[in-house]
């Protein structure tokens, strides 16, 4: 069994990676753009960039996981995916994992529809799928939390967040354990929380308008809107079981 990972250089392929390699002694195989960044041993690294289809090689792999690219502009994150699909097709690939967003096919947010028109291009394909849709990081928010002023826009809204190398484990779980085909698992922290609550004293009630106003991207005051409308507060059973335990608690400080 081959396993072949994509966006092993960022925080979340390079993660999942490194738990993949705890777990198996399956061949492993990374793509990534830069391989002079890419650094752990034992793995065959190859070249290769989204926006250049041809670059692309997932020949050999029997297991692809396409780590969700980074672009903000919905129409160009699409077409990356698409190109990574279409080069999973050519090169007879059987299972393609895609770390998606929770609740991708319905969700309000502005991430949300990159997600289901990828999630909607390997439906089509009719190979066996693994949708990992991943709920928020901890990650995303402890800068904002560790501030002597937290002023955000999200109100009491809650977070079902858990830590990037949760998912991360949870994706090597998926990919190197059976029952997995045809699967979506709604993946979110075992806990929510606000900011509120976690920032005290310290929480500022401001608009969406002020953080644009104070350079904050609009793109990232979607998501505290999301947060204030509750679209990430529910908690999922899917990640737990998958690691067989509970998630890390978001820690501040």
């Amino acid at each position: 069994m081959t396993i072949l990972i994509t966006g092993a250089t960022g925080q979340l392929g390079n993660a999942v990676v490194r738990h993949v390699l705890n777990r198996t002694d399956e061949q492993v195989i990374v793509s990534v753009r830069s391989p002079e960044k890419f650094t752990l041993e034992g793995v065959e690294v190859r070249q290769g960039d989204f926006n250049d289809p041809e670059t692309l090689n997932f020949r050999g792999a029997d297991k692809l996981l396409i780590v969700s690219a980074d672009d903000h502009d919905t129409d160009t994150r699409v077409a990356q995916h698409k190109n990574a699909i279409a080069k999973a097709v050519e090169h007879g690939v059987g299972h393609i994992f895609y770390t998606s967003l929770t609740d991708a096919d319905t969700s309000p947010s502005l991430a949300a529809p990159v997600h289901k028109a990828t999630e909607e291009a390997i439906r089509a394909t009719g190979v066996t799928f693994t949708f990992l849709r991943n709920g928020m990081y901890h990650e995303n928010y402890l800068g904002a939390l560790a501030q002597d002023t937290v002023a955000i826009s999200t109100k009491d809204g809650r977070v079902a967040s858990a830590s990037r190398d949760d998912f991360a484990q949870g994706a090597a779980v998926a990919l190197t354990t059976p029952g997995h085909e045809n699967q979506v698992y709604e993946l979110t922290g075992s806990t929510s929380w606000s900011f509120p609550e976690l920032a005290g004293d310290r929480y500022r009630d401001v608009t969406d308008e002020d953080l644009i106003a104070g350079g904050v991207h609009p793109f990232l005051v979607d998501f505290f809107k999301s947060i204030r409308n509750g679209v990430f507060a529910e908690v999922r059973p899917d990640l737990e079981k998958l690691l067989g335990r509970p998630t890390t608690p978001i820690k501040v400080g």
